[in-house]
């Protein structure tokens, strides 16, 4: 469709040459984004969206319109391709804009950097703006890097006119403001709090490695790096050897909250537990499996069946069995049915009455 706009002979040109390109404006947009996906994906950099678009006619034209003098020709124009690069976190910011400084040529003139700007009231417009170059592309084009909570308040701020050059209220922009520095803050504190785990999760794993487990309280991350040790494939491999079963590795992530349950606090009272119980576990297993002709059991077992030793141990009976069974497996009514069976089963093993 053909501008409307009275623009200048030169603008007219210029508008032309967008109309001639635009085929391969399109094919660049995608070649573009289809490039700095796959960079940023090598370089393990996580991002919340990568878009891109075209300069739409209207706007090139109302772009000619106000400032038709600055540009000769359509080459003139930085921003006809226009990529977005959308972090979660700021430090990403400087990951993404690495990656793009090695990938395209960087006109440093005509690109910015408006994180330099300190004013309270322009958080969502921090973006690093890049205008680049591609030797395989005659136009220049433009990257701009921000943070998702940049994004939103921009697209927020723009939908209220706080930019449009009308001057709103003096108290609804000092409320904006304000909401401009909380995000800000928010955005800053996310980084640190990533940056604080990771530093937290290599201090764990640098424990672990060397022993100290009574010195690593149980979560997540410390028992994700405890597996690792596979504390629990002695007592497997010692219930597997029954049967002479193979054993079906599964995750025993669902564990951690077990043994927080059962009242373990670091990693050293697992390995306690490990210990004390073990016997009991094993004797549990061959009540389980030894009469049958199952060739195959799961890794979870050893874990389980200690988690069920310790419950008979402590006079926790059908009732904590089937709790534990519920917490693993979700309710159900057969819970119940094989608790019982177990205490059954149990109660004239050796373990139980040492």
């Amino acid at each position: 469709m053909t501008s409307t706009r009275h623009l200048p002979p030169h603008c007219n040109a210029i508008m032309q040459e967008y109309y001639d390109n635009l085929p391969i404006f399109n094919r660049a947009k995608e070649g573009l984004q289809q490039i700095i996906q796959t960079t940023l994906k090598e370089a393990g950099v996580r991002t919340a969206v990568i878009e891109s678009r075209i300069k739409t006619e209207d706007s090139l034209a109302g772009k000619l319109e106000l400032k038709g003098n600055k540009y000769k020709s359509l080459s003139d124009i930085t921003d006809i391709i226009g990529l977005r690069v959308i972090t979660f976190f700021t430090d990403d910011v400087d990951k993404v804009a690495t990656a793009i400084e090695k990938l395209f040529v960087i006109d440093w003139e005509n690109s910015v950097d408006k994180r330099k700007i300190h004013e309270i009231d322009s958080f969502g417009y921090l973006s690093l703006h890049y205008i680049c170059s591609h030797e395989t592309l005659p136009f220049r084009f433009e990257i701009q890097l921000r943070t998702i909570l940049q994004h939103a308040w921009a697209n927020m701020d723009h939908d209220t006119g706080y930019k449009s050059g009308v001057e709103i209220p003096r108290q609804y922009r000092r409320a904006m403001s304000r909401l401009a520095g909380m995000l800000e803050l928010i955005d800053d504190e996310f980084s640190k709090i990533r940056s604080e785990l990771t530093d937290y999760r290599r201090q764990v794993q640098q424990l672990v490695a060397s022993g100290n487990l009574s010195e690593v309280p149980l979560d997540g991350d410390s028992f994700r790096s405890y597996l690792g040790l596979n504390p629990f494939n002695r007592l497997n491999r010692k219930i597997a050897s029954v049967n002479q079963a193979e054993i079906q590795e599964v995750s025993l992530m669902p564990y951690m909250s077990i043994f927080k349950w059962l009242g373990c606090n670091t990693l050293g009272d697992i390995d306690k537990f490990i210990s004390k119980y073990s016997e009991g576990a094993y004797q549990i297993a061959c009540y389980q499996i030894g009469l049958t002709d199952l060739d195959i059991i799961s890794s979870s077992i050893g874990p389980q069946n200690l988690c069920i030793a310790y419950i008979l141990k402590g006079g926790g009976g059908k009732a904590g069995i089937c709790h534990l069974f519920n917490l693993l497996n979700g309710t159900s009514e057969g819970s119940e049915t094989m608790s019982q069976l177990i205490v059954e089963q149990a109660k004239d093993l050796p373990f139980m009455n040492q």
